[in-house]
């Protein structure tokens, strides 16, 4: 599978500002490890997440389950980021 595809231009970008704010912040300089990347991150639409982690989303609306995944991966893990499509976030 090639690499780019993994992410949207949009998500891509998310993440590079997401490990430039973590490396600044923790003082230590990174090294780009691609496949760590596309392993350890993820982009998802919010009903792909609701399935994968089994969350009740039957019968809400978009909105509604966005906001239900959005608020499970702030308590679960590291949601880096909005795209059109979905949520990327830190694998868990």
């Amino acid at each position: 599978m090639d690499r780019l595809e993994n992410f949207s231009y949009e998500a891509r970008g998310l993440l590079f500002d997401y490990l430039e704010e973590y490396e600044e912040g923790s003082g230590e300089e990174m090294e780009l490890d691609v496949v760590a990347v596309c392993c350890d991150f993820s982009e998802d639409s919010a009903e792909d997440i609701a399935a994968n982690y089994s969350l009740d989303v039957e019968g809400l609306d978009e909105e509604e389950t966005a906001d239900i995944v959005r608020d499970y991966l702030n308590e679960n893990t590291i949601l880096v980021g909005e795209t059109s499509s979905g949520f990327v976030y830190q694998v868990f």
